[in-house]
C-alpha cells in the first residue's frame, strides 16, 4: 500500500467542511512535503509527525512522501491535522491497516513524544462529523465536551499510539459517553432581589427578557443599571438542545481549549476599550468576536459613550440579520450573532446631568457631544430605553424583600412559551410582515400608535418596534390582542435620547 487516505475536518467560521489527507509514499530521495494551502502550523507538523511516529516506536519511511489536504483550495490551519497525517503515513507504509479508516475522522495535535495536545473547535468539527455518519476520534480532553451532543460517536485518545491499536484492532479506544448535557439553573446567578427600588428599570428588564429585546439604561453612576443588566441571564430561559450546541461551536472556536459550559445564557462584558475587531471578531485567521460569543445571550455594554464610534457601528447590522459577515483578502466567514443588546451609560460627561441632589458641571453643549457620540441609527435599533434615577435614601436603607429572580422568571417564561407556540420565536426576532398578521393590535390601538407615529417623529424601524415591545406586553398581561394600555406602556419605555 503505497496510498492511504484518512479523514478530518478544517474549519471556516463555525462551518467544518470536509478534509480527505492524502499520504503518498514514492521511491526516490527521502523527502517530506505537505501540499493542499496549509499555512505555517500545518506546514510545520512535518516535524512532529516525524518526531512522534519514531517515539512511537514505528518506523519512519526512508521515502519521497508526499501528503495532499484535499480540497486543495480550502484553506489549512493550526495542528489539528498532524494525527490524520501521521496515520495516513503509517497506512501508506502498511503499518495500520486501512480497512477501518473510512469509519473515522480524526483530529489532533501531536507532541513530539507521540502523546495527543488538545484543539479548539471540537465541538464544531464532531457535529459537523456527526451528519456524516462517521465515528470522529479526537484528544481526551476534547472528547468529553463533544460527547455531550446528540447523535455523535467520540473516541478520546491520549497518543499516537493507543490510536494504531485501535485501527489495527489490538486495543479498542473507549468510547466516550456523555449522555447528560448541563443542567446548570438561573438560580445559581445573581438574584434580583439584591436590588432596592427602581421599580420601572426592573419592569423594564422583564420586558426585555420576555420578547429578547434590546434595552439602554441612562442614569447617574452607582444607580444599580450595571447590576441590574447581571441578573438578566437569571430571568432568561435555559439554552435549549440546538442553541446548546450553536453556543458551545462557538466558544469551541477560542483558544482555550478547556471550557465548561452549562445551559444558562452567555453574557458576555466587552471593556469600552475593545476595538471593533474584538467585538465583531476577525484577524487573518477570522475568530468570532463578542457580539459571536453573546450568541443566544446577552451582550452588555457598560458606559456606552465610551466605546469609539466606529466600534459601535458596527453592531448595527447584526442587531438587525443577527449574523455578522467578515471578509478578508483571502478568506470569507459568517459568524451567527443573534445576540441581545444591554447597554448602560451616564446622561453626561460628569453623571449628573439631571440629578435631584447633585449639580451637573458640563456645558449644554459638553452635554450634547457625549450624547452625539451614539449614532441615531443606533438608538433607532434598541427597543427599549429608559431612565433610571438615583434612589432616595429612604429606599436604600429599608430590608423591604424585592421579588426574587425565580418569581420573575416564572412570569418571563410563560410569555416566551406563549410566543414559541405562536410563532416559533421570540418577539424582537419578527419580522415585519410576520408582525403584522401577528400582533393582533385593536383599530383604537392602531389609532393611538399612528398618532404617536407622526407626534414623536418616529422611523418606520421605531414603529415596528414599538409594536413588538406592545405585542410583549399583551403577552406578559396573558392577552391576545394589543390594546391602547399595551400601546402607551411601550411608548412610555422608549424615552427620548
Amino acid at each position: 500500500m503505497t496510498l492511504a487516505v484518512v479523514y478530518s475536518r478544517a474549519l471556516i467560521g463555525v462551518n467544518a467542511p470536509l478534509v480527505e489527507v492524502e499520504a503518498h509514499l514514492a521511491n526516490g530521495l527521502p523527502a517530506f512535503n505537505i501540499v493542499g494551502l496549509p499555512d505555517t502550523e500545518v506546514k510545520e507538523s512535518r516535524d512532529r509527525v516525524r518526531a512522534a511516529i519514531i517515539q512511537s516506536g514505528f518506523d519512519f519511511p526512508a521515502k519521497k512522501i508526499t501528503v495532499n489536504l484535499a480540497p486543495a483550495d480550502l484553506p489549512k490551519e493550526s495542528g489539528r491535522f498532524d494525527l490524520p497525517i501521521a496515520v495516513g503515513i503509517l497506512a501508506a507504509s502498511g503499518q495500520i491497516q486501512t480497512q477501518r479508516l473510512p469509519e473515522y475522522e480524526l483530529a489532533g495535535e501531536l507532541a513530539l513524544s507521540g502523546q495527543i495536545r488538545p484543539i479548539r473547535g471540537a465541538v464544531a468539527m464532531t457535529w459537523a462529523c456527526a451528519r456524516s455518519q462517521r465515528c470522529f476520534i479526537l484528544p481526551v480532553e476534547n472528547a468529553q465536551q463533544a460527547a455531550a451532543l446528540h447523535g455523535t460517536q467520540v473516541y478520546g485518545a491520549d497518543s499516537l499510539l493507543a490510536v494504531a491499536a485501535h485501527l489495527n484492532n489490538l486495543q479498542a479506544l473507549p468510547l466516550t459517553r456523555n449522555d447528560r448535557l448541563p443542567e446548570t439553573h438561573a438560580e445559581a446567578l445573581p438574584d434580583l432581589a439584591d436590588v432596592q427600588g427602581q421599580h420601572s428599570a426592573r419592569l423594564a428588564l422583564e420586558i426585555a427578557a420576555a420578547g429578547a429585546h434590546s434595552l439602554l439604561m441612562i442614569g447617574p453612576p452607582g444607580t444599580g443599571k450595571s447590576m441590574l443588566a447581571q441578573r438578566l441571564p437569571g430571568i432568561l430561559p435555559l439554552l435549549n438542545d440546538d442553541e446548546l450546541i450553536s453556543v458551545w461551536s462557538l466558544h469551541s472556536l477560542r483558544e482555550t481549549h478547556q471550557q465548561t459550559f452549562s445551559r444558562c445564557r452567555p453574557f458576555r462584558a466587552p471593556h469600552h476599550s475593545a476595538s471593533a475587531v474584538a467585538l465583531v471578531g476577525g484577524g487573518s485567521d477570522p475568530r468570532p468576536g463578542e457580539i459571536s460569543l453573546a450568541h443566544h445571550g446577552v451582550l452588555f455594554l457598560d458606559e456606552l459613550p465610551e466605546f469609539d464610534r466606529k466600534v459601535l457601528e458596527v453592531l448595527r447590522e447584526p442587531l438587525e440579520n443577527g449574523e455578522i459577515h467578515i471578509s478578508r483578502a483571502a478568506r470569507q466567514v459568517v459568524f451567527p450573532a443573534r445576540f441581545q443588546l444591554i447597554a448602560a451609560m451616564n446622561p453626561c460627561p460628569c453623571g449628573y446631568f439631571g440629578h435631584a441632589a447633585r449639580a451637573c458641571r458640563c456645558t449644554p453643549d459638553a452635554v450634547a457631544r457625549y450624547r452625539s457620540r451614539i449614532s441615531g441609527p443606533l438608538l433607532d435599533r434598541i427597543d427599549l430605553s429608559i431612565e433610571v434615577p438615583s434612589l432616595p435614601t429612604e429606599a436604600l436603607i429599608q430590608n423591604r424583600a424585592a421579588e426574587s429572580s425565580a418569581s420573575v422568571r416564572e412570569r418571563v417564561l410563560a410569555a416566551r412559551r406563549q410566543q414559541l407556540t405562536r410563532q416559533g420565536k421570540p418577539n424582537a426576532q419578527l419580522s415585519n410582515t410576520e408582525l403584522q398578521h401577528i400582533a393582533c393590535i385593536q383599530p383604537d390601538a392602531q389609532e393611538l400608535l399612528a398618532g404617536s407615529l407622526e407626534k414623536l417623529a418616529l422611523s418606520a424601524r421605531s414603529y415596528h418596534r414599538l409594536l413588538r415591545v406592545a405585542r410583549t406586553l399583551a403577552d406578559l398581561d396573558k392577552e391576545t390582542d394589543v390594546n391602547k394600555t399595551h400601546i402607551l406602556r411601550a411608548i412610555g419605555f422608549r424615552r427620548p435620547f
